[in-house]
C-alpha cells in the first residue's frame, strides 16, 4: 500500500478555502472542484435524456469513485512513463471533429458555444487516451486468442440470429471481489436478482444502472450503443438469442461479475461484406544517414524514367527496394482493400490508372513509386467473421481481466475520502 500524500487545503488571503481535498489518493488528490465539476456534467446530460439518477449523496460517491479510479490510473501511467503526445492528441480531436462533420480548427470555438472550455476538453481527452493506453498495455497485452477460439466462435455464429442482426444493448454490471467467499457471491447473486425483479415491476433501467453499476457506462445509464451481432460480446449471445426489444436478461453469472442486458432496439444486418481490392507493386527508398531525403526520391525518379522507357518495374524493385517484404518479389504487396495501407499510400492507388506508373510520393517510410496492376471487388465475409470473432473474444478476456487488474489497483492503493 503506498504511503498518503500531506495534503492542506489551499487559503485565501481572507482565510476562505478556495479548494477543497475530496479524496487522497496515494500521492495525489482528487478536489472537490473536480467532483463537483464531474457532478454537474452528469447531472446536465442526464436531465437532457430526462433520466433519473441517484439520490444527491450516492451519486456524489459514484462519482467519487470514478475519479478515484482515474487517478489511480493516471499515477500507474505516469510511474511507467506513459505520455499522450500532442500529436496524438490533436490526431483523435480531428477524429472526433470528422465524426460530427466539423472542421478541426472549428472546433474551440463550437465547444465553446457549447459552454466547455478547449483547454479542459484536451486535458481530460489527453487522460481518457493516456487511462485506455495503460489498459490495452498492462492488461491487453497479455491476452491471445487462439485459432481454435476463433473456429469455434465462427461454427458457433454460423445460422445464429444474433449474428445477423444488430443490437442496441444496455448493461449492469455488478462485480465480485476477487478470491470472493460464497457469502460474498450469494450478497451481489441476491443483488443482482433484486434489480432484476425491481426492472420487471416496471423500475427504469437507466435509473437502475445508474444507481447499481459499476460498468464505465454506468451514469449514462449504462448504455453500450449499438453493436453488430458478431460485435456482441460472447457472454450475451445464447441470452440474446431469444430476445426481444425491451426485453431484459436475468443476472448472467461470470468468473468475476453479474450481468444484466437490456435490448434497446435490434434490427437485420447485412450478411454478407464486399470491399474493392487492387493488387498494387512498389519501388520503397528510405532516407537514412547516408541517403538525405533528396536523393531518395531522385533515386525514384531515375527508377521511374527507366521504367518508362521500358526496363522492368520488378527487376528495378529487386536492385533498389528498401521493403524486405516485397523487394525479391519484384515489389508486388498482393491483393489489399481499404484501410491496410499509410493513408497517402491508399490515396495513390486510388488516384493511379491501372498499369500506370505513379509520380514519387512520401510517406512515412520514406518515397516510393507504386504501379496498380488490377482490381477486383472481393467477398470478404469469412475473413470479417474470423475477424469479428478475435475482436469479441478478445474484448471479453479483456473486459473480466481488466475488472481483476482494476481492483487489484484499487486495493494496492492509499485512498481516504474526504467526503
Amino acid at each position: 500500500m503506498a504511503a498518503p500524500v500531506a495534503v492542506a487545503d489551499e487559503l485565501s488571503d481572507t482565510g476562505e478555502f478556495i479548494d477543497g481535498v475530496a479524496a487522497i489518493v496515494n500521492e495525489g488528490v482528487v478536489l472537490k472542484s473536480q467532483l463537483s465539476a464531474q457532478m454537474a456534467v452528469i447531472s446536465q446530460r442526464a436531465q437532457e435524456q430526462e433520466m433519473q439518477l441517484p439520490p444527491a449523496d450516492v451519486l456524489e460517491e459514484q462519482v467519487l469513485e470514478r475519479l478515484i479510479l482515474s487517478e489511480i490510473q493516471l499515477q500507474r501511467a505516469d510511474r511507467i512513463g506513459l505520455q499522450v503526445s500532442d500529436e496524438m492528441l490533436n490526431q483523435s480531436i480531428a477524429g472526433i471533429a470528422q465524426q460530427n462533420g466539423i472542421p478541426f480548427e472549428d472546433m474551440p470555438r463550437l465547444l465553446a458555444e457549447d459552454g466547455v472550455d478547449y483547454a479542459e476538453f484536451r486535458r481530460s481527452l489527453r487522460e481518457e487516451i493516456t487511462i485506455e493506453q495503460l489498459r490495452r498495455i498492462e492488461v491487453g497485452q497479455s491476452i491471445n486468442v487462439s485459432a481454435r477460439e476463433i473456429e469455434q466462435c465462427v461454427a458457433d455464429l454460423e445460422g445464429n440470429v444474433v449474428a445477423n442482426s444488430e443490437y442496441e444493448l444496455s448493461h449492469i454490471l455488478l462485480t465480485l471481489p476477487e478470491a470472493a467467499t460464497g457469502d460474498q457471491v450469494k450478497e451481489v447473486e441476491d443483488l443482482a436478482n433484486q434489480i432484476y425483479t425491481q426492472l420487471q415491476d416496471g423500475a427504469d433501467f437507466r435509473e437502475m444502472a445508474a444507481r447499481h453499476s459499476v460498468g464505465p457506462t454506468a451514469l449514462e445509464g449504462g448504455s453500450l450503443g449499438w453493436m453488430q451481432g458478431a460485435q456482441v460480446p460472447t457472454l450475451f449471445t445464447d441470452v440474446l438469442q431469444d430476445m426481444a426489444a425491451e426485453d431484459i436478461s436475468e443476472p448472467i453469472r461470470t468468473a468475476s461479475s453479474f450481468h444484466l442486458v437490456r435490448v434497446d432496439s435490434l434490427r437485420s444486418a447485412v450478411e454478407r461484406s464486399e470491399i474493392n481490392q487492387s493488387k498494387v507493386r512498389h519501388i520503397l527508398v528510405m532516407p537514412n544517414e547516408i541517403i538525405d531525403d533528396a536523393t531518395a526520391k531522385q533515386r525514384l525518379e531515375d527508377a521511374l524514367e527507366k521504367i518508362r522507357a521500358g526496363e522492368d518495374f520488378g527487376e528495378q524493385a529487386k536492385l533498389l527496394s528498401d521493403d524486405p517484404g516485397s523487394a525479391n518479389l519484384g515489389g508486388d504487396l498482393g491483393w489489399a482493400g481499404p484501410g491496410v495501407y499509410a493513408p497517402e499510400f491508399e490515396q495513390t492507388i486510388n488516384a493511379s490508372e491501372m498499369g500506370v506508373v505513379s509520380d514519387p510520393f512520401r510517406t512515412q517510410f520514406g518515397w516510393h513509386i507504386l504501379e496498380v496492376t488490377d482490381r477486383r471487388v472481393y467477398d470478404n465475409t469469412e475473413e470479417l467473421k474470423q475477424r469479428n470473432c478475435d475482436a469479441r473474444i478478445r474484448n471479453d478476456k479483456m473486459e473480466e481481466e481488466s475488472l481483476m487488474w482494476m481492483q487489484r489497483l484499487r486495493d494496492e492503493s492509499f485512498v481516504e475520502s474526504r467526503i
